[in-house]
């Protein structure tokens, strides 16, 4: 990725990096992520955020306003994993991630892929954005009579011009940046007319400023099936919240595995920190082990350096990461660091 495609930096500075190691092996991916930042030669000062379902456990603290109030001191956030078996879903999900992305809006979820489709030879690289503060993560809905034969439950998608206007602006934004400049929006507005309408009347209303981006159309069912046969046909996609969350599964599925998929949750506004952070979970299964990949770590904090102007560094770290050696945590954060600083 070609310095200034996330941010750009005109000097050299140091770089005040919230990090949140959050549960099971977080920390662990955290520390060799922030090895290899170092082994890269930017400037980094650290602070340390214990907030997870063990804290969550211990105190009841999830993500209190005075502590999101800190966080918004810092240029960016690094977070490891968070969950815990023994907390109930959607608990530290709600209250922490879904709290930081609201709350410090960070309106666009950004996600490279390389893909090798059936028949190909040449890995492909493309990007999804997902709109990340709307959709039916917002919580609209409720339910009535619960737990009789007669319970309702509703479940509503907000959408607003603004929100789908700014994220599918950040597309094509990205999309001019790159070789291939392309835009495929992604929804299903043969079904969901009325969001699918917003988002369709918003992309092309961004479309005709870009005149020379090509766009396309896809059902989010017929791009599932894209993604698998063919994503060579993509290069920046564009979609909604809830259609991105399952694409972008895919998309690490498709890419070598969810355990290397890395994540920017972004403010391109930049009226708050942006937050990176790795798409597999916290492993509770296999933390202290020392044998989880760091690699999607990693790799997110190369997107944290694109955001903050270390495109150079960024670009070494992931061309550090290819083949990625084996071996434990500790030993492949080690060998991604010696690959960098050579």
């Amino acid at each position: 990725m070609p310095e200034g495609r996330l941010g750009r930096s005109l000097r050299r500075m140091t770089h005040r990096i919230a990090v949140i190691g959050g549960d099971g092996i977080g920390p662990e991916v955290t520390a060799e992520a922030l090895k290899v930042v170092r082994a890269a030669g930017v400037d980094i000062d650290t602070a340390e955020f214990d907030l997870g379902g063990a804290r969550y456990l211990r105190d009841g603290e999830i993500l209190s306003d005075s502590t999101l109030d800190e966080l918004r001191a810092f240029d960016a956030i690094l977070l490891g994993a968070v969950g815990d078996p023994r907390v109930a879903p959607g608990v530290i999900e709600r209250g922490l991630l879904l709290k930081m992305r609201f709350e410090l809006d960070l309106y666009v979820n950004q996600r490279p892929f390389v893909g090798t489709a059936p028949g190909h030879d040449t890995p492909h690289e493309f990007v999804v954005i997902r709109e990340n503060t709307e959709g039916p993560y917002v919580g609209e809905g409720g339910v009535l009579r619960r737990g009789t034969p007669a319970e309702v439950a509703t479940q509503g998608s907000v959408n607003t011009w603004m929100g789908v206007e700014r994220c599918v602006r950040h597309a094509f934004e990205l999309a001019a940046t790159r070789e291939r400049r392309q835009v495929t929006l992604v929804h299903k507005t043969n079904v969901l007319t009325f969001a699918g309408d917003l988002w369709e009347r918003a992309f092309n209303s961004v479309a005709s400023e870009f005149t020379d981006i090509d766009t396309a159309y896809n059902h989010v069912d017929a791009a599932c099936i894209y993604f698998v046969q063919d994503p060579h046909r993509y290069d920046v996609v564009v979609t909604d919240n809830l259609f991105g969350d399952i694409l972008t599964d895919l998309g690490g599925a498709v890419s070598g595995g969810i355990g290397l998929a890395s994540s920017a949750n972004l403010n391109p506004a930049r009226t708050g920190p942006s937050m990176f952070e790795p798409v597999h979970g916290s492993a509770p299964d296999i933390a202290g082990t020392g044998t989880a990949n760091p690699t999607a770590a990693i790799l997110s904090a190369a997107l944290m350096l694109d955001f903050l102007g270390e495109g150079a560094a960024a670009d070494r770290i992931r061309t550090a990461c290819n083949d990625a050696p084996g071996g434990g945590t500790s030993a492949i954060g080690d060998a991604i660091s010696a690959r960098v600083s050579a």
